[in-house]
């Protein structure tokens, strides 16, 4: 495959208006799709049409603990030999922590076939020897860390200078990836508002402060979101909280095929040419 994801059906005819968008394996413009419960078919069918602008599929929540088990064996298998890291929700690894079951949990996960775990305290504490420590233990299960930095409770919000500090202790540690909270609905978490608008001034507070951008992945699961970051730092942005519905319409985003990132391209008057060659 090409270093450039291009279209497919319009191959020869159209170009993509946003330029430079990476083709898989990427280790930048990473989508992250919340799977919360798609059954094997359902799967199978988004992995047929969609696999291309995938990178992870994360088994929300605690929802894989309620799959029978070799059902989510062959879940597992069907989206990894698609070149797709797929992980558990951090709230599982969160519970094994409180039940002090992190061992044998890990061993369940690994049987699985999961490549990846999340690791989270977005409900529950965990200080920061906790945590390094967890990360570790991970890491040396053999599996990528997917780590994630906020708190679903509002009142427990981290500022952005807080978040930046979080960000590079888990990159320290070994973490593949760090996530920025703003859990399924996009409102009122992190560097968005109750109404879903970006909190702009928090946003380039983190963006300043961070060593390695590419190593964050946004949870911006509204359009308003994912437009505003494409737009702010480019198509290839990891997003993240993504409906297997809106796989493609984010895909549209980021290569500017929908009005909301096509926009700023488009000058006063676009000129063209009817095909006897007439400028009109």
């Amino acid at each position: 495959m090409s270093d450039i994801l291009g279209l497919k059906a319009m191959n020869g005819v159209l170009r993509a208006p946003l330029d430079g968008r990476q083709a898989k394996p990427r280790q930048a413009g990473l989508t992250m799709v919340l799977d919360k419960g798609l059954g094997a078919r359902e799967t199978d069918d988004l992995l047929a049409i969609a696999a291309d602008y995938v990178d992870i599929i994360k088994i929300s929540f605690g929802t894989a603990a309620l799959y029978p088990l070799e059902v989510l064996r062959a879940k597992i298998r069907a989206i990894r030999s698609h070149g797709i890291t797929v992980c558990p929700g951090g709230t599982l690894l969160e519970i094994a922590i409180l039940e002090n079951r992190l061992s044998p949990f890990l061993a369940r996960t690994a049987s699985l076939g999961f490549n990846a775990l999340e690791v989270s305290d977005g409900t529950i504490h965990m200080g920061p020897a906790q945590r390094g420590a967890v990360i570790t233990a991970v890491l040396d299960a053999g599996f990528e860390v997917i780590s994630e930095v906020g708190k679903k409770d509002q009142t427990q919000r981290l500022s952005p200078a807080e978040t930046v500090e979080r960000v590079s202790f888990d990159l320290d540690y070994g973490a593949n990836l760090v996530i920025l909270e703003a859990r399924e609905s996009g409102r009122g978490v992190g560097i968005f508002s109750e109404d879903g608008s970006v909190k702009e001034g928090e946003l380039e507070t983190i963006i300043a402060g961070l060593d390695r951008p590419e190593a964050v992945l946004w949870e911006a699961p509204l359009k308003n979101q994912q437009a505003y970051l494409i737009l702010r730092l480019g198509v290839n942005v990891n997003l993240g909280n993504i409906a297997p519905s809106e796989i493609y319409a984010l895909e549209a985003l980021r290569l500017g095929l929908r009005s909301d990132t096509l926009r700023v391209q488009v000058p006063s008057e676009s000129p063209f040419t009817l095909d006897g060659g007439d400028q009109v």
